[in-house]
């Protein structure tokens, strides 16, 4: 066992960088209380655990943290070597330092349960599904830290084990895994974070295990060590510095060298040979406005030679991101070539924060409303990083400042999803609240409609627990073709499930039984319809198509919801049969069809409420010919032993009665109907032919609660005369009907005759 120990002295200089005397007495004294503890021991890894913590928490130093991120680093792999030390730990360190231990614990749980067995992806989108999985295993993490310290300490912990490998030169099987997940989860989240200084120090370390040929390749052609490559930057951006003193021009001057992952992606990404790179060393220039940043790309011209084919302009040109700046690449004294950015400071911001921000264009992640929202938490947490760094070395109100800080990076944790997962470490996202029933659907819908019960960490819970971020859920499904299956509409009520996307499911599967049930109901009554007229050999389809549905399941759902009449379907029996002498014009239905409606019809004697010279006495009955209803102007006509028969006024034929015999013409009103009297009224249609028109107005019949009692149908060269024989209370109930009719699709002419 290799033991990496930094002198006493040189330890505590760096533990307590940044701490004011009592901050950082309390950093030394959870360095003492831990030293006796891990002294003897080692990690799994086989680094010595006192070298590993305090390997941890310099790198946590070296990022400003704050004083319980630091004791945390130290202190949070007390469980593994002595549990009773760390239960005493908030006792000694403070419940928020027990808390952030907590946290740092609960990641490290998500590490054991998904490391190396990860559930493979299947299929011609394997390597879309691998992806996918990838960037919900990393929201999981920022979701489960409930303090986002516990992200940095996890972070720093990494970092350092991989220091250890590579300081050791242990090349196996377990360093590459470590490597592999570094490369998919700790980098990615550490560029997510805005925290350079371990983004490339993670890629660099994991990336040497995982190709280490290409990685000692790529190191031997840069021909310069790292620091000799930040240095000469360094002098590029003095010089430069120096030059926009002289110019007057206010700006800020930072590099961040290229190193070896990053080379190696851009050769591999873009097909490039290292001779074609032209940003192994790079840096910014940020300004105040538009004008200065053409005023420094000029400044940079004069002060080193351009090479003219590798200046962008995405200013005047902005990429289809949004994305801004000037991009130039210059020759250097040593004949090296040199990348310059120049931006402003709301340029700057909008790459880092905005669409452009660097991770967007690196690593695929979601998309649509969602990944949006995730990314501007994510951006939260990057500014707030930011802004600890800019306020370290303040010196008034520095405590005050620090201590905000503080509590806004514990209160961004990522709360309004949940990160669960499934026996085989698959990583599931779901709502926060949400509960197995809605983990079950999420894997497949059969999954959920099969469900019966879960186990949650191994425990049976009922079906309406919410689910807790890192919890491992198992899902028991009815099994066999035999066995009843299908979800509880107690699964609607509040409670069961959470996502949208489930409810809409559960919805579904009983939808599909109504309408099933509806089906069968309107099947059994055409069935028994025809069973009744003695056509029980029709073809189900060819009825359908003849009363204007496009399938005979249409018919029948119609037919179950009560949409439409049967007595539709009696009349086409009767026109179609060759033995019935059916008249040419407009039927009688009154003799042909029974009048089931639950008003009562003048035609069937009902009370027509006609009042004859002030006097309701009389035997009346309405003129089939101009069918008056109320309000109607009429005139009544004496007949020879049937009484007085009630015309419209503008009827064709009253008018020729006042020719021939006027003396018998009296005058009638509209008295008091009976209860619920209906009329018969005729109506005539005439529309464009096509498929679904009678089906069409019938709708509109039934809507308007009109009952329908006799019809006609004749179509000839595309063109449908409809007539319909209707029961109505008044006109106005009538004149609406007709009105909504006009509008129907191919209608041409409606009109009451």
């Amino acid at each position: 066992m290799v033991s990496i120990v930094a002198s006493p002295s040189e330890t505590h200089v760096q533990l307590t960088a940044g701490l004011n005397a009592d901050d950082g007495a309390r950093v030394l004294d959870a360095l003492a209380f831990v030293e006796p503890i891990y002294r003897g021991h080692a990690m799994v890894t086989g680094q010595d655990a006192l070298a590993f913590s305090q390997g941890v928490a310099t790198t946590l130093a070296l990022l400003n943290t704050d004083t319980d991120s630091r004791i945390a680093g130290l202190v949070f792999e007390l469980a593994e070597f002595d549990p009773a030390a760390y239960e005493s730990i908030e006792a000694r360190f403070g419940k928020e330092t027990f808390d952030l231990v907590s946290g740092i614990r609960t990641l490290m749980k998500l590490h054991g349960q998904t490391f190396g067995q990860k559930e493979p992806a299947r299929g011609k989108n394997a390597s879309l599904q691998a992806a996918e999985q990838l960037e919900t295993l990393r929201k999981m993490l920022l979701a489960m830290a409930t303090d986002m310290r516990a992200v940095l300490v996890r972070l720093a912990s990494r970092v350092t084990t991989l220091r250890y490998f590579a300081e050791i030169k242990l090349e196996d099987e377990k360093t590459h895994s470590y490597a592999c997940e570094t490369l998919d989860l700790y980098a990615p989240l550490a560029n997510r974070l805005g925290i350079w200084q371990l983004k490339w120090e993670l890629e660099d370390l994991a990336f040497r295990f995982i190709e280490p040929a290409t990685y000692k390749r790529i190191a031997k052609m840069l021909e310069e060590k790292r620091l000799e490559r930040e240095s000469f930057v360094e002098n590029a951006i003095n010089r430069l510095r120096s030059e926009l003193a002289a110019a007057d021009i206010k700006a800020e001057v930072f590099g961040r060298p290229k190193h070896i992952y990053s080379i190696w992606n851009k050769m591999r990404g873009k097909s490039l040979d290292f001779s074609e790179l032209y940003d192994v060393r790079a840096f910014r220039v940020i300004v105040d406005d538009i004008k200065t940043c053409y005023a420094v790309l000029g400044l940079v011209h004069n002060i080193w030679a351009p090479i003219p084919a590798e200046f962008d302009d995405y200013i005047s040109r902005p990429k289809s991101n949004g994305y801004q700046s000037l991009h130039t690449v210059v020759v250097g004294e040593d004949g090296k070539a040199l990348e310059v950015q120049i931006r402003t400071h709301e340029m700057h911001r909008f790459a880092e924060y905005g669409v452009a921000a660097h991770w967007r264009y690196k690593e695929s992640g979601g998309s649509g409303f969602a990944a949006q929202k995730y990314d501007e938490k994510i951006a939260w947490l990057r500014q707030l990083l930011a802004w600890k760094s800019e306020i370290a070395d303040a010196v008034v109100e520095q405590e005050d400042i620090q201590r905000e800080w503080v509590e806004k990076l514990k209160s961004a944790a990522l709360d309004d999803r949940i990160y669960v997962l499934t026996p085989q470490a698959r990583v599931i996202e779901l709502p926060s609240g949400a509960t197995p029933i809605d983990f079950a659907y999420h894997l497949h819908t059969d999954v959920g409609h099969r469900c019966r019960g879960a186990r949650v960490d191994g425990a049976m819970v009922p079906l309406n627990t919410p689910l807790k971020n890192g919890q491992t859920v198992e899902i028991i499904t009815a099994r066999g073709a035999n066995v009843p299956h299908g979800p509880s509409r107690d699964w609607l009520s509040p409670g069961y499930v959470v996502s949208p996307r489930t409810r809409s499911k559960v919805r579904a599967w009983f939808n599909a039984i109504d309408q099933q049930e509806t089906l069968s109901h309107g099947r059994a009554m055409v069935e028994k319809t025809l069973q009744r007229e003695g056509r029980t050999a029709i073809n189900h389809e060819e009825l359908a198509h003849k009363l204007g549905f496009a399938k005979s399941e249409e018919l029948f759902l119609a037919v179950g919801k009560e949409e439409f009449s049967l007595r539709n379907i009696e009349l086409l029996l009767h026109a179609d049969d060759p033995h019935k002498h059916q008249p040419k014009h407009v039927p009688d239905v009154d003799a042909v069809i029974p009048n089931k409606s639950r008003a009562s019809s003048v035609s069937q004697g009902a009370r027509s409420g006609v009042l004859v010279v002030g006097t309701d006495g009389l035997l009346t009955q309405l003129a089939r010919c101009c069918k008056p209803a109320p309000p109607d102007e009429i005139v009544g006509f004496i007949t020879r032993g049937k009484g007085v028969s009630i015309h419209r006024a503008n009827c064709k034929n009253l008018a020729q009665i006042r020719k021939n015999a006027l003396e018998r013409v009296i005058q009638t009103t509209w008295g008091e109907p009976g209860r619920e009297t209906v009329y018969p009224v005729d109506i005539f249609i005439l529309a464009s032919d096509r498929q679904g028109l009678l089906r069409d107005i019938s709708e509109i019949f039934s809507r308007e609660k009109i009952n329908v009692i006799g019809v006609s149908t004749q179509s000839s060269k595309g063109q449908a005369r409809m007539s319909f024989t209707a029961e109505i209370s008044a006109t106005a109930q009538l004149q609406k009907a007709l009105g909504i009719i006009r509008e129907v699709t191919g209608v041409l002419e409606v009109q009451r005759q």
